[in-house]
């Protein structure tokens, strides 16, 4: 049986240039990067927890290169390339896509120890050029899946806020969104059947500690289908009790391990 996640990807994929429009510090450890150019016309959003590779410059690099090889062909050649030539490259989720003017935003989540993606949005400047590779969607929940469960860490948090405002009107889920501080809670747009609760840590505890902690402590409507994204512990700690203690079928729940801590992500 395989144990790659479901995923949904465009029927054409390519790697796109773009360059940052602006940057916007949203709370203490949220910053919205907005991309745009006319590469993006080739961008095909899918909505949900759409995500890419994001190609950029490694400090002290002049310019950006880019891999040149198809479909993921790139990921050969980035490793081939260079060190001093080759680029950063992580994954990120598309926070919001507009077609008129062709913007793509981003939102990071800051950490001290954030390695290079973390250092990104602080340092970009207008104009900065990017790479965008197309991964494609994992929220994929079946027909008549009436009842949903969403649980992320700062790191999906943005996953999940795109999920919930690209979510159909008639959504019934509950969501739990654990924070570093109360300063990055804020409003969100989601239907009126979805239940948020905010999680902020403010030093108290271990990322993703809270957001295990509420889900197993606390007494919700069963899910149909359950997403949970973020730190290993926590998408593998979710997973277990929503399987064991509520018997929600392996099959109905989707998991993510964006990062482990204490592990930085390889070049």
């Amino acid at each position: 049986m395989s144990l790659l996640p479901k995923r949904q990807t465009p029927e054409t994929r390519s790697l796109v240039r773009a360059h940052v429009l602006h940057v916007e510090r949203t709370s203490e450890h949220f910053a919205t990067v907005t991309l745009g150019g006319p590469g993006l016309a080739a961008f095909e959003p899918l909505g949900g927890d759409q995500c890419f590779r994001l190609f950029f410059r490694r400090e002290g690099q002049d310019a950006l290169r880019l891999p040149t090889a198809a479909g993921n062909g790139w990921i050969v050649q980035t490793l081939l390339m260079r060190a001093e030539v080759r680029p950063w490259v992580r994954n990120y989720t598309v926070r919001s896509f507009r077609r008129e003017p062709l913007e793509l935003d981003v939102e990071f989540a800051l950490h001290a120890d954030g390695g290079p993606g973390g250092a990104f949005p602080l340092r970009a400047r207008p104009g900065e050029e990017v790479g965008l590779f197309d991964e494609g969607r994992t929220y994929l929940p079946p027909e008549g899946a009436r009842r949903q469960l969403l649980v992320a860490d700062e790191t999906a948090v943005p996953a999940a806020l795109a999920i919930l405002e690209t979510a159909p009107a008639d959504l019934a889920a509950t969501v739990l969104l654990e924070v570093p501080a109360k300063d990055d809670v804020h409003d969100v747009s989601a239907p009126s059947g979805v239940d948020i609760t905010w999680l902020p840590r403010d030093g108290t505890a271990r990322p993703g500690q809270l957001a295990l902690e509420a889900l197993t402590a606390n007494a919700f409507p069963q899910p149909d289908y359950a997403w949970i994204a973020g730190e290993s512990a926590l998408a593998t700690g979710a997973r277990r009790y929503l399987h064991r203690e509520r018997e929600v079928p392996k099959s109905a729940i989707a998991f993510f391990g964006y990062w482990r801590l204490g592990r930085s992500a390889p070049g």
